[in-house]
C-alpha cells in the first residue's frame, strides 16, 4: 500500500514499527505485535528494506511500508576474526545510528507518527513521540567480563533514550534467555517482559518429514552451513526438507523436490506453510537464534540447535537451553548429521514452558496511554 492511500483524517493512532535487519528473526517476532496493534485499531507503518521488507510484505498485504536502510554489518567466515571485524565496523555503525535518528524525525513529521516501536534499532528514539525499544539482550555476551560490561553500558546508553524497553521473555525465574534477558542490573528506562513472541500456532497435523532443516542468519555462515548440510544429507536415508531462509529469492513458496540431494527444498515459506512444515517434522535442525527458539517452544517441537560460529549470543543460548534439557546443541565445527541424530535419539527434550500472551496486555496498556 502506498502512503498516498492512507486516510490522513482518520482517528486511528499511527505506529511506526522497525525491525533490525540482522537475519529475519527480528522481523518475524514483530509479526504478532503488528497483528495485535491492528486488532487494537492502530494504523501500522513498517520501516524495512531488502529481505526484511520482502518477508513482511508477504505477510501484510494492506500495510504501508517506508524504506529504511539496514545496518549491513559484515560477518567473518572465521569465528575467531568476527569480534575484530565487528569492532572495526563500530564507527560505521555510529554513523548509521546518527542517520537513522535524523531519518526518524523527518518520518514522524511526514507520516504523522504517534509512536515508534524499534526492534533492536538503536537510533530510533525521539522526544516528539513515545518510543519503545524491543530487545532480549539486556546483557550482551562477549566471553569477556570487561567487554561485556562495556557493551552493556553502551547498549544502556541508547536504551535509556527510549520511553520504555520491552523484553520478549517471561519475567519468571524459569525464563528462556537466562542472563541475556535477566541481567543483575536493568536499564533506567522502564522494562516490561512481553512473554514469548511467536507468529505460529500449535495445530494437529500428521508427520511427513523425518527431518526439517531451517537455515537463517547472516552470510557467509548461512551458505557455509547450507553446503555442510547438503553434503551430510547425501548419506541420509530418511525423508528430509530444507528451508533456505531466502525470501528475496522466493518465486514459489511451496517445497520443490531436489533430485540431486534427494530432499524437498524451499527458498522461503509463508508463515502458514512454515508453521505446518515444522509440526509435520519429527525433528528440526536450525540456528539457535532467539526467535527460532521461541517458535519451537510454542510448537513444542524437538530440535537440534547449531549456533552460528562466533555469535556469542547464539552460543550462549544453545549451551543454556541444552543445560536445561530443552534442546540438543551441537557446534558447527564438528557437526555430523548421523552423530547429531544419534545423540537426539537419547536426549530428553524437556519443554516446561507454558506459552502466554502477555504482550497483548502490554499493548493494550500502551494503547490506553496513547489515547
Amino acid at each position: 500500500m502506498k502512503f498516498e492511500n492512507i486516510n490522513i483524517g482518520a482517528k486511528k493512532k499511527r505506529v511506526l514499527i522497525a525491525p533490525l535487519d540482522w537475519g529475519l528473526g527480528h522481523a518475524t517476532r514483530c509479526i504478532p505485535i503488528i497483528y495485535a496493534l491492528s486488532e487494537l485499531n492502530f494504523e501500522v507503518i513498517i520501516a524495512a528494506d531488502g529481505p526484511i521488507k520482502n518477508l513482511l510484505e508477504k505477510e501484510f498485504k494492506n500495510v504501508v511500508f517506508t524504506q529504511i536502510k539496514g545496518y549491513n554489518i559484515k560477518y567473518s567466515v572465521n569465528k575467531f576474526w568476527l569480534p575484530l571485524k565487528l569492532l572495526l565496523q563500530f564507527p560505521k555503525l555510529l554513523w548509521v545510528l546518527f542517520k537513522e535518528n535524523f531519518w526518524l524525525d523527518k518520518t514522524i513529521a511526514e507520516y504523522k507518527i504517534d509512536a515508534v516501536i524499534s526492534d533492536n534499532r538503536l537510533g530510533l528514539y525521539s522526544s516528539k513521540v513515545p518510543c519503545i525499544y524491543i530487545t532480549h539482550q539486556l546483557q550482551i555476551k562477549t566471553c569477556n567480563s570487561f567487554t561485556e560490561l562495556l557493551a552493556q553500558k553502551i547498549h544502556y546508553y541508547f536504551i535509556n533514550k527510549y520511553t520504555a524497553c520491552w523484553v520478549p521473555d517471561t519475567a519468571a525465574e524459569n525464563n528462556l534467555a537466562g542472563d541475556l534477558s535477566h541481567p543483575k542490573e536493568l536499564p533506567k528506562t522502564p522494562v516490561k517482559y512481553l512473554g514469548l513472541l511467536s507468529r505460529f500456532e500449535k495445530t494437529t497435523v500428521e508427520k511427513k518429514y523425518d527431518l526439517l532443516i531451517l537455515l537463517s542468519g547472516p552470510e557467509p555462515q548461512r551458505t557455509i552451513f547450507e553446503k555442510l548440510l547438503l553434503q551430510e544429507l547425501k548419506s541420509f536415508s530418511g525423508k528430509a526438507a530444507m528451508v533456505k531462509g531466502l525470501p528475496k529469492n522466493s518465486v514459489e513458496e511451496e517445497f520443490v523436490y531436489d533430485d540431486k540431494n534427494k530432499i524437498t527444498v524451499a527458498n522461503h515459506l509463508s508463515a502458514t506453510s512454515l508453521n505446518k512444515a515444522i509440526q509435520q517434522s519429527e525433528i528440526v535442525i536450525c540456528r539457535s537464534g532467539y526467535t527460532s527458539i521461541m517458535d519451537l517452544i510454542k510448537l513444542q517441537q524437538k530440535a537440534i540447535l547449531v549456533a552460528t560460529p562466533g555469535q556469542t549470543e547464539q552460543e550462549y543460548l544453545a549451551a543454556y537451553l541444552m543445560e536445561k534439557k530443552i534442546f540438543l546443541s551441537i557446534p558447527q565445527n564438528n557437526f555430523s548429521l548421523a552423530g547429531a541424530l544419534q545423540k537426539a535419539s537419547g536426549f530428553s527434550f524437556t519443554n516446561t514452558f507454558i506459552y502466554q500472551y502477555e504482550y497483548k496486555n502490554i499493548l493494550q496498556e500502551f494503547a490506553q496511554q496513547l489515547k
